[in-house]
């Protein structure tokens, strides 16, 4: 990380990735937190050298840089910076090849401030014939449980930093695909504890999810849209201690409109704070693109609001819910959940599913870190990675505030967001 001017955000509201600490100050140096002060009675604080930048934050709430902690970059840069220009200083992708392009995007991110930081799956496991293997020849698969451990190694070796394991038999895209069983489900979850590497299971549906859950999996993404889940899915999760990624806006994306009002995630296409900010044709893709969406075509037997009902079930039992968008965007894909925009309608959903605001911000802050294994990132607190989004107004109380951004710091550097409005706008 190189040498940055020491900064103090002053008289600032803080959310440090679990709670709102007040009215405070937060001084960072070298891509590192080194003081955060919270005390509503608290006068001003003074800079610790006279080289130190000041930034009066009154009005203005800091938050530590978002997590979508399910994307899919295809190794396009830009698709990081889009990310980035929308305050997710981090992205978990899920499913990403070859995988030296994978490993060596991933060392670019790491080692650049105006990229998001990433972390992939690297190449995700399914069946021999299965999705999406039967349109990918070339990819890896696993027959059965005793090639499980194989397939494991072999991801680790070529740096995985998880197990990405689908459970879906192609019935969301009109097909009639082999599927992992359980047993191999479950060794591949054997496999990849013992290698000290979690698993994130992709379910299609009630049945996928029973079996990911009876499997041992780390985490669950996406989540049924053929019926809720129901109490004894709920009571075991909790109790097993698993994690749910929901990915709404996609499945919102996915689903007929029925009679709900305009979808959240295309009407970021109308917000000035969004749009203003997103290239022509990210900005065409939320409002007309129908790529990469995960059921194709819709199925009138397919209900968001089941969705919805099983976050707010999940939640409410203590399930941890992770903010998720399953973007899959890029310049050449006309898919409408976009990098970084996504997440904003990620968390308004996770909102309307009966989340509280500030409950939707730890889903995209300090639970992801958390539970992804990132110890550096994700709390506003000394010593963590000076990743930070300061925004106008209030996010713990009216969650699209998070789209008026004001400033981006990842890791202690300023992210140009007009330099990067002004390109978007002139491509």
């Amino acid at each position: 990380m190189r040498q940055v001017q020491p900064v103090v955000i002053d008289n600032v509201r803080i959310f440090d990735g679990t709670r709102t600490l007040g009215r405070g100050s937060v001084e960072f140096a070298d891509g590192v937190l080194t003081r955060v002060m919270a005390d509503p009675a608290a006068p001003a604080s003074a800079p610790s050298s006279a080289s130190t930048e000041v930034i009066d934050g009154a009005g203005r709430t800091l938050l530590p840089g978002l997590i979508d902690a399910h994307t899919h970059v295809f190794g396009a840069e830009s698709n990081l910076e889009l990310a980035l220009a929308f305050g997710v200083t981090t992205e978990l992708d899920m499913f990403m090849g070859p995988p030296d392009a994978t490993r060596a995007l991933c060392a670019a991110a790491g080692a650049r401030v105006d990229l998001a930081d990433l972390r992939s799956a690297g190449l995700l496991a399914s069946a021999p014939g299965g999705h999406p293997g039967h349109a990918m020849p070339d990819l890896p698969t696993v027959a059965g449980p005793e090639q499980a451990d194989a397939f494991v190694a072999a991801r680790q070796a070529e740096g995985a930093h998880f197990i990405k394991i689908m459970v879906d038999d192609g019935a969301h895209h009109g097909l009639s695909l082999p599927a992992l069983d359980r047993a191999t489900v479950t060794a591949l979850a054997d496999a990849a504890r013992r290698r000290g590497l979690r698993t994130v299971a992709h379910v299609s549906a009630l049945w996928s999810a029973r079996l990911a859950l009876d499997s041992g999996v780390d985490m669950l993404t996406h989540l049924p849209l053929d019926a809720a889940v129901d109490d004894a899915f709920v009571r075991r999760t909790a109790a097993e201690k698993r994690v749910v990624i929901p990915t709404l806006v996609m499945l919102e994306m996915s689903t007929p409109k029925t009679s709900r009002p305009a979808h959240t995630g295309r009407s970021l296409a109308d917000d000035p704070r969004i749009a203003g900010h997103l290239p022509a044709h990210a900005r065409t893709a939320i409002a007309e693109g129908h790529e990469g969406l995960c059921i194709e075509p819709a199925s009138p037997g397919q209900h968001f609001t089941h969705a919805l009902s099983s976050v707010l079930r999940l939640h409410r039992a203590g399930v941890p819910v992770l903010a998720g968008t399953d973007a899959n965007y890029r310049p050449d894909r006309a898919c409408p959940v976009v990098h970084g925009a996504g997440l904003h309608a990620e968390l308004a959903l996770l909102v309307a599913a009966g989340l509280t605001p500030a409950e939707a911000l730890t889903a995209a802050t300090s639970a992801p870190a958390a539970h992804f294994g990132l110890a550096d990132r994700g709390v506003i607190a000394p010593g963590r990675r000076a990743d930070l989004v300061l925004v106008e107004g209030d996010p713990t109380q009216d969650i699209r505030r998070t789209r008026s951004i004001e400033a981006i710091w990842r890791g202690g550097v300023r992210f140009d967001r007009e330099a990067y409005g002004k390109r978007a706008a002139a491509s």
